[in-house]
C-alpha cells in the first residue's frame, strides 16, 4: 500500500508506543463508540483479526458499547457475530482500545470496562478532548479511522487478509458517504485501491449497506422525505422520525443513520438535519454540511461532536423541544458569518 510517507512518519512514535502496550497485555478489549456505524464496526472487527494474526494466543475481545445487536446492515462483516455487548463482559482487560471515538462518554456501557482496565489506546479519526490513553493516533484529516488502522497494519508489516480488507472498506465507504464527502482526500482513495487489491468487494458492501433496504424501511423514507422543511433561503432543511413512525414501520433506531442522507439530497441545502426518538425519552440528531461551515460545532454545544461536516448528538426531550435548541443554533451559523462580513 502507497501511504504518504511524512504521514506514517508521524503516526510512527504513536504506533510503536501502541505496539508495546500490546505485547505487554494478555487480555485486550477493543470497542467503538456508541449507535456504531460502519466505521466503527469495520475499524473495530480488523483491528481485533490484526491483533490476533500478529500475536496469536492474545485473549482478544470485541465489545458493542451498548445493550443492542449489530445494525442489520453491518452483519455481513466478517467477525460480526463475535461482537459482545459490554454489559455481558465481565473481564478486567489488560488493555483497552477505543476505535473511531476518543471522548471516553461515548462508550456508553463499556466505558465501565475501559475504567476498570490496566492500560488504554486509541485510533481514532475525530477532533480530541482531553488525553485519557496511553498510546494511540488522533488524526481528524484521516477519512475514516479505518484509514488508521490500515496504516496500523502496514506500520507492522503485516498482511491485510480479504476478512480485513473487507471491513476496512466498508468502514471507509460509509464514512466518506460513498466517496461523496468533503472528507474523500487522496489518500481515502489510495488505502482504498490497496484494500480492494487485498481482496475487498466493494460491490459487496454496496449490496449489504445500501441496496439491501427493507420495505417498512423505504416506507419510513417516504414519510421522512414527506416531512422536510427548510430555512434561511433553503440553506438549511431538517426532517424527523418519532417513536411512533419507528414502531409503525417496525424500523429499529439502529437501522436509521442513513436517514439524514434524504435531507442531504434537497438541491440548495448547506447543512442537512435529522432527529430521530430514542428510547428514554431522547432525540439523537444527525448533522451533515455540503458547505465549508462547521457543524460539528452545534454538534458540541449540544453535548456531541463529530467532524466539520458529519456530526451528531443526543439530548433529553421530544423532537419538538429539540428543534428548539438546535435550530437556532444552526441559524446562528449564518448570522454569526454574514455578520462577520
Amino acid at each position: 500500500m502507497r501511504c504518504d510517507e511524512a504521514i506514517m512518519g508521524a503516526q510512527a512514535p504513536e504506533f510503536d508506543a501502541l505496539t508495546r502496550l500490546v505485547e505487554d497485555a494478555r487480555t485486550i478489549a477493543v470497542c467503538a463508540h456508541t449507535s456504531p456505524d460502519g466505521d466503527a464496526l469495520g475499524s473495530e472487527l480488523a483491528l481485533v483479526e490484526l491483533i490476533e494474526r500478529t500475536w496469536p494466543g492474545k485473549g482478544v475481545f470485541a465489545l458493542l458499547a451498548d445493550d443492542d445487536v449489530v445494525p442489520r446492515i453491518y452483519q455481513f462483516l466478517p467477525g460480526a457475530e463475535r461482537l459482545v455487548r459490554a454489559v455481558d463482559f465481565h473481564e478486567d482487560p489488560d488493555l483497552f482500545v477505543c476505535v473511531d471515538l476518543s471522548h471516553p462518554d461515548r462508550l456508553n456501557q463499556a466505558r465501565a470496562v475501559l475504567e476498570r482496565s490496566r492500560g488504554v489506546a486509541v485510533l481514532d479519526h475525530h477532533p480530541a478532548g482531553e488525553r485519557f490513553w496511553n498510546a494511540g493516533v488522533v488524526r481528524p484529516d484521516a477519512a475514516a479511522a479505518g484509514v488508521i488502522v490500515a496504516e496500523y497494519a502496514l506500520h507492522l508489516g503485516a498482511r491485510i487478509t480479504p476478512t480485513m480488507a473487507q471491513s476496512l472498506l466498508c468502514a471507509l465507504v460509509t464514512d466518506t458517504g460513498r466517496f461523496q464527502y468533503q472528507n474523500a482526500n487522496g489518500e481515502a482513495f489510495r488505502v482504498a485501491s490497496a484494500l480492494v487489491d487485498a481482496g475487498a468487494s466493494p460491490s459487496d458492501v454496496a449490496l449489504h449497506v445500501y441496496q439491501s433496504d427493507r420495505l417498512s424501511y423505504l416506507h419510513l423514507s417516504a414519510t421522512v422525505m414527506g416531512r422536510i422543511t427548510t430555512f434561511e433561503q433553503g440553506r438549511i432543511a431538517y426532517s424527523y422520525a418519532t417513536t411512533a413512525d419507528l414502531e409503525a414501520n417496525a424500523v429499529p433506531v439502529a437501522e436509521c443513520d442513513g436517514l439524514v442522507d434524504i435531507v442531504r439530497r434537497v438541491d440548495g441545502c448547506e447543512v442537512a438535519l435529522f432527529l430521530k426518538e430514542v428510547p428514554g425519552g431522547k432525540v439523537r440528531g444527525n448533522l451533515r454540511a455540503k458547505s465549508d461551515r462547521d457543524i460539528s460545532v452545534v454538534a458540541r454545544e449540544m453535548g456531541g461532536g463529530g467532524h466539520p461536516a458529519a456530526a451528531g448528538f443526543t439530548v433529553e426531550g421530544d423532537i419538538d423541544q429539540a428543534l428548539a435548541v438546535v435550530l437556532p443554533k444552526l441559524r446562528a451559523l449564518y448570522s454569526d458569518a454574514e455578520g462577520a462580513r
